[in-house]
């Protein structure tokens, strides 16, 4: 049977997750990327968790929809909280804010402790997130990038591991990679920079001075990996 069909955003998530593994799918509404991963033969089995009743309804009927009773188990939890150490041998947090992210993992420890692959797709905060993984024993090991309509989507691949200390611009936008929509990608973040620093020349209020050079800092960066970028295209 064929499974439902996934947004890129979902699909990009998707890809990351490691063949094999029994995933526990956080903040899982509709339970659409398990289930497609099941039929697709990449996985075996999931957890399906959500901290509300309403999505886990959702997943339950996505479940029955597609014939995967007994492939999918459901959790109402918030975060990690619902699920055991060696349930599973992937998360993936997709759809949420990074800080929401951060706080599921500092909850759950054992994801460090067993070097349990995760796939995390935060809304927002995304400086705070790579900065939080990198003083907490995680490393980024790739970042991919999914756009859906107008909006552009980033996933990090994430394991227990040393990681160097990135850039203000890295920590923003990630480490520079050719992927073809890297260049949009890195315009986006340098826009809302520039608006940052714009407000704050109009702003009556006087700013931190380490605030402003931070992201004077931050917009140097993005500019050269734009030009990175663009050396890598040609």
């Amino acid at each position: 049977m064929r499974g439902p069909e996934l947004s890129p955003r979902l699909r990009m998530v998707g890809e990351l997750v490691p063949a094999g593994a029994r995933l526990a799918d956080v903040g899982t509404d509709h339970a659409y990327l398990p289930a497609a991963l099941i039929l697709e033969g990449k996985i075996p089995w999931a957890i399906a968790a959500d901290l509300r009743q309403g999505p886990l309804d959702r997943a339950r009927a996505t479940v029955r929809e597609y014939g995967l009773t007994g492939k999918v188990a459901f959790r109402l939890c918030d975060g990690l909280s619902g699920i055991r150490p060696g349930e599973v041998d992937a998360v993936a947090a997709a759809g949420m804010g990074g800080e929401t992210i951060a706080a599921i993992l500092t909850a759950a420890p054992w994801t460090l402790e067993r070097d349990v692959p995760l796939i995390l797709q935060p809304m927002s905060s995304f400086p705070d997130l790579r900065k939080w993984l990198g003083e907490n024993g995680f490393a980024i090991e790739k970042e991919r990038l999914a756009r859906e309509g107008e909006t552009l989507y980033t996933a990090l691949s994430v394991r227990t591991g040393e990681m160097a200390p990135l850039s203000p611009a890295e920590l923003w936008a990630g480490k520079n990679t050719a992927d073809p929509l890297r260049g949009d990608w890195l315009d986006r973040w340098l826009v809302r920079v520039c608006q940052a620093l714009e407000g704050m020349s109009r702003a009556r209020r006087e700013k931190p001075p380490a605030r402003k050079r931070e992201l004077e800092e931050v917009a140097a960066g993005l500019i050269d990996m734009k030009k990175e970028w663009e050396q890598w295209q040609t």
